[in-house]
């Protein structure tokens, strides 16, 4: 089963412990709500600790092949999207996952998009709480 399927299975099963070994050590995750990336596997996986948590109804509508450029080094990786539907605290979202992999086939690099921007706004609220509940953000000011 090639590493998306494993990592679709996983999230739609909300099995976390099923994720660690589809991504590398120094996984980039880049998300619609927060400028910097969370960076490193212990970032990644906390943050799908507070994601499957957050997401009502999650559940993935499409699946898209192809390559893309990392925006590490530039260079093209095989990559994969997948399109999602969910709710937050009320707000129907419609999302996307890209996937980005390494020679070893596993996620190197993920790129979340989602939309409508009030959707957008319902998640940053709802994952920064989630984060600062498991200690894993500061208590905004």
């Amino acid at each position: 089963m090639a590493t998306a399927d494993l990592f679709r299975a996983a999230v739609e099963s909300r099995d976390l412990a099923a994720l660690d070994d589809l991504f590398t050590e120094d996984v980039r995750l880049y998300s619609p709500v927060k400028f910097r990336p969370f960076e490193g596997k212990p970032a990644v996986l906390g943050l799908f600790g507070v994601l499957v948590r957050t997401f009502e109804d999650f559940r993935y509508v499409g699946q898209l092949d192809g390559a893309a450029e990392t925006s590490a080094d530039g260079s093209e990786a095989p990559s994969v999207i997948l399109l999602f539907r969910a709710t937050v605290n009320g707000k129907q979202i419609h999302g996307m996952d890209l996937l980005q992999f390494d020679a070893e086939d596993r996620i190197k690099e993920f790129t979340v998009m989602v939309r409508p921007q009030s959707a957008v706004h319902a998640l940053g609220e709802a994952v920064l709480a989630g984060l600062v509940a498991d200690g894993l953000a500061p208590a905004p000011n």
